[in-house]
């Protein structure tokens, strides 16, 4: 069949929420904008999830999977994912669900006149403390970035393949997607989003994680950023 957009889903430990995310993928499917397949990518999950993905996709055509031999994180799941997938556009969802994939359609509106469209989570249902670190962490890294991103850590985004495949991956680099587009002079767009609260599992980030590493990782792109090769041919021969 002729995708049209990937949807990679990164997921470790997440059997808690496996069935009820199945059901809404599916319903999402059916109702898209465009042609759209799933991309699971299991960061070598301890629980039953793997066992879970099998039986998903092999219950469903339009579902596939990734499993790596050793966990290595979210940036990892998302550059295999980028590596990986074949159609002109990739979105990306978490598996807790607390964004919806209804939402990309709010995403895949604008995304013929963008290079990347980014969910901003309104009416957060997280904890104080959840919410207070991620606005910490999100000014920290408008001020290295200058980028303007509201949301940075919303997990729900819409990107040309194209600009995905030439970003420069690296630990902890999830963060900076939009960034790393604006690195490659292209364009993009906020759109709200809904955001729930998550109904099973644990999140996989405490507060040293959400302040700590943020901060340590916006030293990372500033040096990605002086070391970017940029250039543009006037003319050629052939």
């Amino acid at each position: 069949m002729d995708y049209t957009f990937t949807i990679i889903v990164p997921v470790f430990n997440e059997e808690a929420n496996l069935i009820r995310l199945e059901k809404e993928l599916i319903m999402y499917l059916n109702n898209t904008l465009v042609k759209t397949k799933v991309l699971f990518v299991n960061d070598c999950s301890t629980d039953n999830s793997q066992s879970m993905i099998e039986s998903i996709c092999h219950t469903n055509v339009a579902f596939d999977y990734l499993l790596f031999s050793e966990n290595k994180g979210l940036s990892a799941a998302l550059k295999a994912g980028f590596d990986h997938i074949d159609t002109p556009l990739i979105g990306y969802i978490d598996a807790d669900l607390q964004t919806s994939p209804d939402d990309f359609n709010l995403l895949l509106e604008h995304i013929e006149d963008y290079d990347l469209v980014t969910g901003v989570r309104v009416d957060r249902q997280d904890s104080l403390i959840k919410k207070l670190s991620s606005k910490i962490a999100n000014r920290i890294r408008r001020v290295f970035t200058n980028d303007g991103m509201q949301d940075t850590g919303c997990p729900l985004k819409v990107i040309r393949t194209d600009y995905a495949k030439r970003i420069p991956m690296f630990k902890g680099l999830h963060r900076f997607l939009p960034a790393m587009i604006l690195l490659q002079k292209g364009t993009v767009k906020q759109v709200p989003v809904n955001h729930f609260p998550r109904l099973a599992g644990t999140s996989k980030f405490g507060l040293s994680k959400r302040l700590l590493s943020p901060l340590t990782d916006c030293f990372a792109y500033l040096w990605m950023k002086r070391k970017t090769i940029d250039y543009t041919i006037k003319k050629k021969s052939f």
